[in-house]
């Protein structure tokens, strides 16, 4: 099992940067596949980003590229999300998920079985 702990949102004006980390602890994370995903408000939640658990293999949602870099520290067993030139329809609750073994990339949160807490990020106009 999984335990992930999302932190680095906050409130920021239109054009700003972030940088938001996830902890993970249980299974060793240079195994996991991992994800970021948001929920605005009154959304559901949708795929942000992946990256693969060497790191060399990123994938973006079409609305988030050339914005948003996904990477990670498997040494430091945290994953990251930089958010460049922040949009107001950028404003949500920001989550990271560990993907299921079985899945070796994929843009479906169903198969992602861990999931942080989640952390709010608000863009101001």
């Amino acid at each position: 099992q999984d335990q992930l702990a999302e932190s680095g949102g906050g409130l920021v004006q239109a054009g700003a940067s972030l940088t938001l980390s996830c902890v993970v602890s249980g299974r060793t994370f240079s195994t996991l596949g991992m994800g970021w995903f948001r929920q605005g408000p009154g959304k559901e939640r949708e795929y942000v980003a992946q990256i693969s658990p060497s790191g060399d293999r990123t994938h973006y949602a079409d609305f988030v590229k050339d914005r948003f870099t996904i990477s990670r520290d498997n040494a430091k067993n945290t994953l990251y999300l930089q958010m460049n030139a922040l949009k107001v329809e950028d404003t949500a609750v920001y989550y990271c998920a560990s993907r299921r073994p079985d899945y070796s990339a994929s843009t479906y949160s169903g198969h992602y079985n861990y999931w942080g807490q989640g952390t709010q990020v608000t863009v101001s106009s």
